[in-house]
């Protein structure tokens, strides 16, 4: 059964594949592989496609679409493409220049979707990840509210059919939502999300507010150097996973996808290898007993695999050199927010650097634990 048949009605009146193709590549040689991997994915039936200008591949991914429509394999409006806005265009007279760049890279007219890629804003230029003489992330102090309503002078302008956010935590969204004068609420919210870190309180959150969860790393696969260390375990070999996957006559891989769509989340499978690629898509030919779910939900550790460059916006002394850092993607971000800071709006210069590292390390020994601050 094609993707195209199966989608989620977005607060704004369009629909959202419900599986969806990931094409983010961790190295430059890659960037070919994923011209070819999308072109395959299109072929067996996958008609949402995620990138990111972050991912650098925009150009690649947008010659295997255009190639697709021009073989006759779909129209235009057949395919749901999604788009982010990086972290060193969060000002608001750049964002729509943003989409446009994207845009001439992809040669099409509009995405399909918009997002704030990272709620943590960078200093602008050319630079994707810029630092200072010391290797620190040189951050910018952008109102994140004013950043939204140039997200949403780009959907008025037909640039992007849909607009939201990608790894933002429940306090962040609440700022969009309650800002004077929303015109828009986010679609959705692309997050990390497998068995391992179910977000179970945020998408409750999500769907009380009308926002899709959106699921990237749902497979769990991941495993950057300097994120996560030999000792993580892997999530596609869990014992549970595997009993189950045995029992339904699939791969732990499927068990892990369908999982996520009869949790009403949006999920992402990202794969270089045609074989995985043509098997994500059966994912539609089973469906996982109530009592099975409930297990796949006790799972849950909340562990993360998916880098972080974010803590690099750390001075180095306030990081402890023994502690091994856990990989969250918004590490500093959730940190801040979570105790009703707003990040963006300030550099780590302006913090009591005690106190930020007194937060680190509770961050370090377990989320948890902030709860006594």
């Amino acid at each position: 059964m094609s993707s195209k048949a199966q989608k989620m009605e977005l607060n704004d009146g369009h629909s959202i594949p419900v599986l969806g193709f990931g094409t983010y590549v961790t190295e430059e040689h890659l960037k070919k592989k994923s011209m070819e991997s999308t072109k395959i994915a299109i072929d067996v039936g996958f008609r949402h496609i995620d990138c990111s200008h972050f991912y650098q591949n925009e150009e690649e991914v947008g010659q295997a679409i255009r190639s697709k429509i021009e073989d006759g394999t779909v129209k235009r409006e057949d395919i749901f493409y999604t788009s982010k806005l990086w972290s060193t265009s969060h000002r608001p007279e750049l964002v729509r220049p943003s989409l446009e760049s994207s845009l001439r890279k992809l040669n099409l007219d509009y995405v399909d979707l918009y997002l704030i890629h990272f709620p943590v804003s960078l200093k602008p230029g050319d630079n994707l990840l810029p630092q200072d003489e010391h290797g620190n992330l040189i951050l910018d102090k952008v109102d994140l509210c004013a950043t939204w309503e140039a997200m949403e002078k780009c959907k008025d302008a037909g640039l992007a059919k849909s607009i939201g956010v990608s790894n933002f935590n429940r306090r962040l969204l609440e700022m969009i939502l309650n800002k004077p004068g929303l015109k828009y609420k986010p679609v959705c919210n692309q997050v990390e999300c497998h068995p391992y870190l179910n977000q179970n309180k945020l998408l409750d959150y999500c769907k009380m507010n009308d926002i899709v969860l959106v699921a990237y790393g749902a497979l769990g696969t991941q495993r950057y150097k300097n994120c996560t260390n030999e000792d993580t375990p892997v999530l596609l070999e869990d014992p549970v996973l595997c009993a189950m996957a045995k029992k339904y006559k699939r791969t732990p891989a499927l068990i892990a996808l369908r999982y996520q769509l009869q949790r009403g989340i949006v999920v992402l499978a990202k794969s270089f290898n045609e074989e995985h690629i043509r098997e994500n898509m059966q994912v539609f030919d089973f469906q996982l007993a109530s009592d099975h779910m409930k297990i796949l939900d006790g799972l849950d550790r909340n562990l993360r695999y998916f880098p972080a460059d974010i803590p690099k916006a750390i001075p180095s002394s306030l990081c402890p050199r023994s502690a091994a850092l856990t990989p969250l993607h918004m590490e500093l971000a959730l940190i801040i927010s979570n105790l009703s800071f707003s990040l963006h709006c300030m550099c780590v210069q302006d913090l009591d650097k005690h106190f930020l590292k007194k937060v680190w390390i509770l961050v370090v020994q377990g989320s948890s634990q902030l709860s006594i601050l």
